[in-house]
């Protein structure tokens, strides 16, 4: 079964639970870490440690057991948030410095643009974890 997950799959759900816990630790983490650099670089560092929760989270939680190792799944997993990370990096990065100051949107606009860098994602990650980093062997 290809396409987009449908929302009453219990799988799904979870999934967007594991991930809203991974994406509060994104997001919180990217706060924090402006502190110590820039923003871009605060997005790639937190989207790190979100990614590490949701793979923690997935697999525990998720995901049935692929049969591979972890070292597996774990390359599986960053390949497809590698694509990922490209989504959210550019939306974050983007709004928050090319669209928000265009249309003189100032309003939380770094916390806002990473929010939906995080979120946009969703779908494709669960179809990717589905059907390739989980994939059973």
């Amino acid at each position: 079964m290809c396409g987009a997950p449908r929302t009453d799959d219990p799988r799904f759900l979870k999934f967007l639970a594991t991930g809203g816990i991974a994406a509060l630790v994104n997001l919180l983490s990217r706060y924090v870490l402006n502190y110590l650099m820039p923003f871009e670089a605060a997005v790639v560092m937190a989207y790190l440690l979100g990614m590490t929760t949701a793979y923690l989270l997935a697999r525990r939680f998720v995901f049935d057991a692929s049969g591979r190792s972890v070292a597996s799944e774990v390359r599986r997993f960053v390949l497809v948030n590698i694509v990922a990370l490209s989504f959210v990096w550019a939306i974050s990065v983007g709004l928050a410095r090319i669209v928000f100051p265009a249309i003189a949107f100032t309003w939380h606009a770094d916390d806002i643009a990473h929010l939906v860098g995080v979120l946009a994602p969703a779908v494709t990650s669960y179809v990717g974890h589905s059907f390739y980093t989980f994939a059973r062997k």
